[in-house]
C-alpha cells in the first residue's frame, strides 16, 4: 500500500490501495452480519421476569421452562447473573439481575444450589445496592426493594444486616412518596415501565394502555411478563411466545429495536469514518427506516431517540422527511410526558438537538424550538454536579460547542476514535448493548485512519516540493498557509482514493491564497494588470510579458499547475475540460481586479455590487470546482452550466464571503477596506450600528447555510451528490475557519488541528473487549 508522487510532473496521481488482508475482510464481514441482522445479548433480568410466568390455567407450572432451564445453565462463577464487568466490579445491574434470576428458580422450586450462591453473592455486595452515588437501572431503588420483599415473602433469607434491608426498603418509600405527587402523563408511563416493581399498587387497567401493537409493554419483556403475573392479555402471551420462540431460551432487554440498533451503528460508522466501506447495507438499512417513517411505525415513532435519529439520518441522506412527525416533543412539555423525558434522558435530548441543527428552511420553527429547550437542558446537564464522568457527556460538551456545520470530519472521527467507548453499552432496566461488534468498529476505524494519514503525509510532502519547484516561497507579501491548505481538503475530502481532488483543492487554496495577498497587498497597479492580461493570454504569453518577477512568478505558478490539473481531470472526464478551469481563474482575477480599482477610486459599491462580486472574489471557484471534476466522473459540460450548480456556488460562497467579512471587519476597516458589515452602516443613513449590522449578516449566513442544505440534500438534481457534498464540506471550512476569529490568518489558530490530522497518531490504543456473554442451551 502506498502512494507516490513524480517529482517533476505532468501527470500528480497517487497510487492508493486498501487493505484487503483476511482479518480486515473477516472483519468486515461481521460487521456487515451485525448491521444487517443486530445481535441483541441476552438480558438474566428479562429472561427471569419471563420465566416467572406461569401457564394460563396452571399456577403452578411455568410458561416458559426453557427460560428456567437458561437460568441454571447460564449462573456466574461467582454466583451473579448477568454482563459481567471489564475490571470484575460489582454494580446495581449486577444484583438485580441475580435477585430475578434467584425469585425466578424459588418458585419453580429448582436449582436449590445456585439460589444459595445467588443469595451469597448478594449478600456480600449488599453495600453497593445502598450507594446512592452508583450508577443504576431504571427503577431500581422500586424494583430492586420490591423484589426483596417478595424474596423475604418466599422465605428467602439475605445474608445481610436487617439495617441494610429497611434501608432498601426506605428507598422505595421516599421514590414511591415523590411519586404520588407527581400528576403528569410522564409519570404513569414510568410507573407502567416497572410495573414488575409495583405489583398490587398498580391499577393494570391503566398500564394496559401503555400496550402497543406487538402486545408489549414498551418492548419490555420484563413489564409484559409483569402484566401477565397479574392481568392475563392474550397479547402480552403471544409476544413472550415469540420473543422465546426467537431468541431460544432466554429473551432480550428490549425488543423490537433493530431499526434503534441499526441506525446507532449507522451513526457510529459515520462518527468514526469507516461508513464508506458500507455502502449499500447503509442504503438498505435507510430504505427500510424510511419506509416505517412513512408508515409512521411504533418501533420509531414511540421512542424519543429512535425518531430523532431517524429523521437526521433520513434526511442528511436525501429521502424526504418532515419536521412535523416530531411534532410530539416540539415543546418541553412534551417531552416530558413521554418515558424519555421523565427519565430526563440524555441521549434522547441529545439526539433531538441534533435533529434540530438539519434544518433546510427558514420556516422549520419546528426544529427551531426543539433546539431551544434541547439545547437549554443540556447544558443544565454540562453545569450540574453528576454524570459528568459519563462518555455521553463528552459528546453533549463537543455538540454544543461545534455545531454539526462547523467542523471537519477527518478531525471528528479522529477525536471519535480515541474517545470510542469499545462497551458502548447503555442502562435501561438492565444493560444494554446495542452493538456487539465495537472492538471490530475500532479496529477497523484505527487502521482505516492510520492509513489514510500516511497518504496525507506523502501528499503533504508532495504539496511542498511542488511549493518549492515554483517558488512560491519567493512571493514574500504571500502568507505561508500551505498546511492550512491540504488541511482544509485532508479534513473534509479524506477518503483516501481521492488523493487527485485532495491535491487539485489543495493547489489552488495556496494559488489563490498568494493571488489575494497579491491583489490586497503585494502588487502595484500595473503589476496587478498585468497579472490579468497574462492569464488572459494563456498559452499565447511571451516571455517578455512580465512587468516584475513576482508577476513572472505567479503567472507560471498558476499557469503550470491548471494546465496539468487540466490534463488530468480531462482524462477523468473523457473531454476537455482545460478551458473551464482557466476561465475560473480568468473570473476570479477580474473580480479581485474589480475590488482593487473600487479601493483606488475610493467607491463606495451597493450591498448588491459588493455581494455579486464578492462570491467571486473570494477564492473559492478554482478551489472547489476544479474539484468537482476528480469527485464525480461524468460532470457534463450541461451540469457544469446549470443555475443549480451556480447557486450551489453563490450560496457557498456567500456563507464564506459574510463569515470572513464578520471575522475580518476590525482589520479591514484599519486598512481603509470596504466590506458588507461596513457597507451596511454606511447605506443605512446612521440608523444602523456596527453590531446590528453583524447581526443581520448572520442571519443572513443561517439562511443561505439551511438553503445550501437543501439543495445539497435535494432529490433528482442534476448535479451529483458527491458535487453538491463538496460545496457543504467547503462551507463547513468556512465555518470552522471563520466561526470565532480568522482562523486561516492567524499563524496558530489552526495549528492543532493540522497536528491531528496529518502529523499526530492515535493516542487510544485497540483494547481488548471481553463481554460475558451467555449462551444458549
Amino acid at each position: 500500500m502506498h502512494i507516490s508522487f513524480p517529482q517533476t510532473a505532468n501527470v500528480e496521481r497517487g497510487i492508493v490501495g486498501e487493505n484487503t488482508s483476511l482479518p480486515n475482510m473477516e472483519r468486515k464481514a461481521r460487521i456487515r452480519k451485525q448491521l444487517l441482522e443486530p445481535d441483541l445479548l441476552p438480558s438474566s433480568y428479562d429472561t427471569a421476569w419471563v420465566a416467572m410466568v406461569p401457564l394460563p390455567g396452571s399456577p403452578q407450572v411455568p410458561c416458559f421452562p426453557r427460560c428456567v432451564e437458561w437460568i441454571l445453565q447460564n449462573q456466574q462463577r461467582n454466583g451473579s447473573w448477568g454482563l459481567s464487568q471489564l475490571d470484575s466490579t460489582v454494580n446495581k445491574d449486577l444484583l438485580s439481575s441475580t435477585l430475578a434470576c434467584v425469585l425466578a428458580l424459588k418458585k419453580w422450586s429448582v436449582g436449590r444450589e445456585h439460589i444459595r450462591r445467588g443469595l451469597r453473592f448478594i449478600g456480600s455486595n449488599f453495600p453497593v445496592a445502598m450507594d446512592e452515588q452508583a450508577a443504576a437501572p431504571i427503577g431500581f431503588n422500586i424494583t430492586f426493594a420490591a423484589m426483596v420483599s417478595l424474596a423475604i415473602e418466599m422465605g428467602l433469607e439475605f445474608p445481610v444486616r436487617q439495617a441494610h434491608v429497611d434501608g432498601i426498603l426506605h428507598f422505595r418509600d421516599m421514590e414511591l412518596e415523590r411519586l404520588v405527587w407527581d400528576k403528569s402523563y410522564g409519570r404513569e408511563a414510568y410507573m407502567a415501565y416497572v410495573a414488575e416493581g409495583l405489583g398490587n399498587l398498580l391499577d393494570w387497567n391503566k398500564v394496559m394502555k401503555f400496550q402497543r401493537k406487538n402486545g408489549s409493554l414498551f418492548n419490555s419483556p420484563s413489564s409484559t411478563a409483569a402484566a401477565l403475573l397479574h392481568n392475563y392479555d392474550d397479547k402480552a402471551l403471544q409476544y413472550l411466545n415469540f420473543l422465546v420462540s426467537r431468541f431460544g431460551n432466554s429473551v432480550p432487554t428490549v425488543y423490537p429495536t433493530s431499526i434503534y440498533c441499526q441506525l446507532l451503528m449507522v451513526d457510529s460508522l459515520e462518527k468514526i469514518g469507516i461508513s464508506r466501506h458500507f455502502y449499500n447495507e447503509i442504503k438498505g438499512i435507510l430504505d427500510v427506516t424510511y419506509s416505517l417513517w412513512l408508515q409512521r411505525d411504533e418501533e420509531i415513532m414511540l421512542d424519543v431517540a429512535t425518531s430523532a435519529m431517524a429523521f437526521r439520518h433520513l434526511r442528511m441522506n436525501g429521502y424526504d422527511v418532515s419536521p412535523d412527525e416530531l411534532s410530539h416533543v416540539v415543546e418541553v412539555s412534551n417531552f416530558r410526558n413521554s418515558l424519555q423525558g421523565y427519565l430526563n434522558d440524555t441521549k434522547s435530548i441529545l439526539e433531538l438537538y441534533k435533529a434540530s441543527k438539519v434544518s433546510v428552511s427558514e420556516n422549520e420553527f419546528l426544529l427551531d424550538n426543539i433546539g431551544y429547550w434541547s439545547g437549554s437542558l443540556l447544558t443544565k446537564k454540562l453545569l450540574s454536579d453528576g454524570g459528568k464522568t459519563r462518555p455521553i457527556f463528552g459528546e453533549v460538551e463537543y455538540t454544543l460547542k461545534f455545531p454539526f456545520y462547523a467542523t471537519m470530519e477527518r478531525l471528528d472521527h479522529k477525536r471519535n476514535i480515541e474517545q470510542f467507548d469499545a462497551r458502548g453499552s447503555q442502562m435501561l432496566k438492565t444493560e444494554y448493548v446495542p452493538c456487539c461488534v465495537n472492538q471490530d468498529l475500532m479496529s477497523l476505524a484505527v487502521e482505516d485512519f492510520t492509513f489514510s494519514q500516511s497518504i496525507y503525509q506523502d501528499e503533504l510532502r508532495h504539496l511542498e516540493r511542488w511549493a518549492k519547484e515554483n517558488r512560491l516561497e519567493h512571493l514574500q507579501f504571500a502568507r505561508q498557509r500551505l498546511t492550512y491548505c491540504y488541511l482544509s481538503a485532508a479534513a473534509t475530502i479524506f477518503s483516501p482514493e481521492l488523493s487527485d481532488a485532495r491535491i487539485s483543492w489543495a493547489k489552488n487554496s495556496i494559488l489563490t491564497a498568494a493571488a489575494d495577498d497579491f491583489f490586497d497587498v503585494g502588487g502595484s497597479k500595473e503589476e496587478l494588470q498585468n497579472l490579468v492580461a497574462l492569464v488572459e493570454k494563456w498559452d499565447e504569453h511571451s516571455k517578455d510579458d512580465f512587468y516584475s518577477e513576482q508577476v513572472k512568478i505567479l503567472f507560471y505558478a498558476i499557469y503550470t499547475t491548471v494546465n496539468q490539473l487540466g490534463t488530468m481531470a480531462s482524462e477523468v472526464q473523457n473531454r476537455d475540460v482545460r478551458e473551464h478551469l482557466i476561465e475560473l481563474w480568468l473570473q476570479l482575477l477580474r473580480s479581485m481586479m474589480t475590488e482593487t480599482e473600487w479601493r483606488m477610486r475610493r467607491y463606495v459599491p451597493t450591498i448588491e455590487e459588493y455581494m455579486s462580486n464578492a462570491v467571486v472574489s473570494f477564492t473559492l471557484g478554482p478551489i472547489v470546482l476544479i474539484a468537482l471534476y476528480f469527485v464525480e466522473k461524468r460532470l457534463l459540460g450541461s451540469i457544469v452550466n446549470d443555475c443549480e450548480y451556480n447557486a450551489l456556488f453563490r450560496l457557498m460562497s456567500t456563507c464564506g464571503r459574510l463569515l470572513n467579512d464578520i471575522q475580518g471587519f476590525e482589520r479591514e476597516s484599519s486598512e481603509g477596506k470596504l466590506d458588507s458589515v461596513s457597507l451596511l452602516v454606511i447605506h443605512s443613513d446612521g440608523s444602523m450600528s456596527t453590531g446590528a449590522a453583524k447581526e443581520a449578516i448572520r442571519r443572513s449566513i443561517a439562511s443561505c447555510r439551511k438553503e445550501l442544505l437543501r439543495l445539497v440534500l435535494k432529490e433528482n438534481s442534476v448535479v451529483p451528490r458527491a458535487c453538491r457534498e463538496l460545496f457543504w464540506k467547503m462551507c463547513k471550512v468556512c465555518h470552522l475557519f471563520f466561526s470565532h476569529t480568522d482562523g486561516f490568518t492567524s499563524p496558530s489558530e489552526m495549528v492543532s488541528a493540522v497536528n491531528a490530522i496529518i502529523n499526530e497518531p492515535l493516542k487510544q490504543q485497540i483494547r481488548n473487549l471481553h463481554l460475558s456473554v451467555q449462551s444458549d442451551n
